[in-house]
């Protein structure tokens, strides 16, 4: 999969496609799956990298939201829960079930969690991770050894799903380019065309790397753009209301030593009334997430350090190392395109269900919903704008669909088991060059073999998509990050086919990015 290819289809596609889906995070490539499995001709457009916002930028869990329990939301926790099921078997080398412990401090916390956490595992039915239940004080330190004893009565562990966000990304992006769809990264909706109605019936497009601009017809446009859901409305519709409630969330990383052992540690109410968790992932802790209202989403979010100092506060109170500035690796700002509900400013308290809204224009918006869910809420999606369309009727068969790179024992690949069946073509480039084979940073593991491969066949561009999310290099550590980029801007150039000049522009913007995932020595 690389983007000549899919240019080449773009050029060889005669007629109007069935449905263009506008955005390349988890709603869009999942909705160009579902409509391409079932027949239909789709074309993705997504402005920068696919999964640069939201999607790349998650709590790396799949999970059936048990904190939703206590609103009262039942058919979005089963939902979520039968999705969480359906991923696991669809895509078993990227999600892996992660035990989940409840620290209790106080009397009643252990038989109010308790109760709950029974629902969840009877609500998750066959699609149950595990099964819930009490730990004594011993047995808790025993599988945290690094949670604070001072005053810890026990706890409860329960079991969820645990992915990495981007590397799962790009997998939907192979497969929907393997079920027939054309997707394109850096391709910048610049404009919408329409008929003498009114009704949008065609996208124009500028190519961001050539400049080159083109205009593509569809029988139904689909608005997927996650937090800029209200931009693309509003280039359809000046008119049109705001439909989302951005929040913001962040994630401090640390070091693997501030959460020995392999469980998560989950926070069920902090001081802000958020959820927060502390999980091990890729022999990192990471530390989440805090709920902020914004006015306007950014493609770049940066924490603010606020939000940092309150949950470096929050995980001092569970751990017993106590973590500080300097002990940050990363932080990372995610955007939550969350469904406005009337004047209501808490956005905590918004639904995390999707909303699917046929637009005065004849656009189809879908927005909301979260990770977990990114397979419904395509297939409901699908459902309509075929339906909108007038398109042949055809049964969804995502709910059995490999996702791309599908293999059952991944984990016998080990450091490369996110890639799946494509590990051993990943190994075969290290063994045939040695020189891709050593690792680009001592702290972190990651080879040149995988820039080449992330170039070749997953669509990778800049310095960026490959250290942001094709590795999760400047998720984990932004100063390892910032000093690799120059050696993988150089193996970039030479795949790309870029000069000097290019490098340097690429390990410059690289930079001035990854600043951001750096936080400031003092408030």
């Amino acid at each position: 999969m690389n983007r000549a290819e899919m240019h080449g289809r773009l050029q060889a596609h005669r007629g109007p496609w069935d449905m263009i889906v506008v955005g390349g995070g988890a709603t869009g490539a999942g909705v160009a799956i579902d409509a391409a499995s079932r027949g239909y001709r789709v074309l993705l457009l997504e402005q920068s990298d696919f999964g640069k916002g939201t999607s790349s930028r998650s709590t790396k869990l799949i999970h059936g939201g048990v904190r939703y329990l206590e609103q009262g939301n039942i058919s979005l926790v089963m939902e979520a829960l039968k999705e969480r099921g359906l991923l696991l078997r669809n895509a078993p080398h990227l999600v892996r079930s992660l035990g989940f412990i409840v620290p209790n401090y106080r009397w009643w916390e252990g038989p109010f969690y308790g109760t709950g956490l029974k629902l969840y595992d009877l609500l998750a039915g066959k699609y149950r991770f595990g099964a819930s239940r009490f730990l004594s004080r011993a047995e808790t330190l025993e599988r945290l050894p690094n949670l604070n004893a001072d005053g810890l009565r026990g706890g409860i562990v329960y079991y969820d799903g645990q992915f990495d966000d981007s590397r799962l990304l790009i997998s939907l992006v192979a497969t929907a380019s393997e079920q027939g769809a054309v997707l394109l990264n850096y391709a910048q909706v610049t404009g919408l065309a329409k008929d003498g109605r009114g009704f949008v019936h065609g996208v124009k497009v500028r190519d961001v790397e050539s400049g080159q601009e083109f205009e593509a017809a569809a029988k139904v446009v689909i608005n997927a753009t996650g937090p800029f859901t209200d931009a693309l409305r509003r280039m359809a519709d000046p008119s049109a209301q705001p439909m989302v409630a951005p929040s913001q969330g962040i994630h401090v990383v640390l070091d693997g030593s501030f959460l020995a052992g392999d469980c998560a540690i989950m926070v069920p109410h902090t001081s802000d009334g958020r959820v927060m968790f502390a999980i091990p992932w890729y022999g990192h802790t990471l530390v989440g997430a805090t709920e902020t209202p914004i006015e306007e989403p950014a493609l770049e979010p940066v924490a603010q350090e606020q939000e940092i100092d309150f949950v470096l506060r929050t995980a001092s109170l569970y751990l017993a190392k106590k973590p500080g500035r300097a002990d940050v690796t990363s932080v990372f700002a995610g955007i939550r395109p969350l469904v406005r509900a009337g004047d209501s400013t808490n956005t905590a308290a918004l639904s995390r269900g999707h909303t699917i809204r046929i637009e005065r224009s004849g656009m189809i918006t879908i927005c909301g919903g979260k990770w977990t869910t990114y397979r419904r809420m395509a297939e409901d999606c699908v459902n309509q704008a075929a339906a909108l369309g007038r398109l042949p009727q055809r049964p969804s068969v995502t709910g059995r669909l490999n996702i791309h790179g599908f293999h059952t024992n991944a984990a016998g690949f080990g450091r490369l088991a996110a890639y799946g069946s494509d590990a051993p073509a990943v190994r075969k480039l290290m063994e045939t060059d040695h020189s891709l084979s050593e690792p680009l940073h001592g702290a972190l593991p990651y080879t040149g073999a995988e820039v080449v491969w992330g170039v070749r066949e997953e669509m990778a561009r800049t310095v960026e998509d490959v250290l942001a999310r094709r590795t999760r290099a400047l998720f984990l550590n932004a100063c390892a990050a910032i000093e690799m980029a120059p050696r993988v801007a150089a193996l970039m150039a030479c795949e790309l086919g870029r000069d000097a000049a290019w490098e340097a522009a690429q390990v410059l913007a690289f930079r001035q990015t990854a600043r951001g995932f750096l936080p400031a020595a003092r408030p």
